[in-house]
């Protein structure tokens, strides 16, 4: 017992970076928010779309799988999806490096939960499951939602066109088709207010090949 629970506290230290360690998101303060934040809302807005999913769904494990996820990036740390879109090589680093943490975290936590953090990290990933796929569209809405509070100078052009690329993150249940669309309409009355031309936006997205 004495081991496992000094190696737990080692995970929670390694864990406190997350507080620090900063997205791309802006807060309506106008500071960034950090992935401990994200994490946090993604986990409340579970626990309140659960009740209106289409189907029964294991909510702890949904909300283990969410905390779960963004765990490695205390060691891995954050990238952006942005920069990923920019330069797609990015994505193969954060994957390798994202590879090594989740292992560690395994190492490190072999006689309690280990494997299951492992599992659930990859079941997030692989987005197979009913909850893996509730995890996944949550965090893309999360991210939608944060950039609609933020003002509107934070915002980088190749933002107008992610916030119409949630459509396949949601397709698989009605409740975050509509969860989706008022996001969407907010970031299109956002833009619109900014003066951008958000049929021009529109039809960018459909000729594009890049989807996020």
């Amino acid at each position: 017992m004495e081991k496992q629970i000094t190696t737990i506290l080692k995970v929670l230290t390694l864990a406190e970076r997350l507080k620090f360690e900063l997205r791309h998101s802006f807060t309506s303060s106008g500071r960034q928010e950090s992935v401990a934040e994200h994490t946090w809302r993604m986990s409340l807005m579970a626990v309140l779309i659960e009740p209106l999913l289409t189907k029964k769904i294991d909510t702890a494990r949904l909300l283990k799988m969410i905390i779960i996820h963004d765990l490695v990036e205390a060691e891995a740390r954050d990238v952006s999806a942005l920069d990923v879109l920019r330069n797609p090589g990015i994505k193969i680093q954060k994957i390798e490096r994202e590879r090594q943490a989740i292992g560690n975290l395994r190492a490190a936590l072999t006689d309690t939960n280990g494997q299951e953090i492992y599992d659930l990290f990859y079941e997030f990933e692989n987005k197979e499951t009913y909850e893996s796929k509730v995890a996944n569209a949550l965090d893309k809405l999360e991210v939608q939602l944060q950039h609609n509070h933020a003002d509107f100078s934070t915002w980088e052009e190749i933002e107008y066109d992610m916030s119409y690329m949630m459509d396949r993150h949601v397709s698989f249940d009605e409740t975050l088709v509509e969860l989706k669309r008022q996001i969407e309409e907010a970031a299109e009355q956002k833009m619109r207010s900014a003066g951008v031309d958000t049929d021009l936006v529109r039809q960018r997205v459909i000729n594009s090949p890049i989807k996020s």
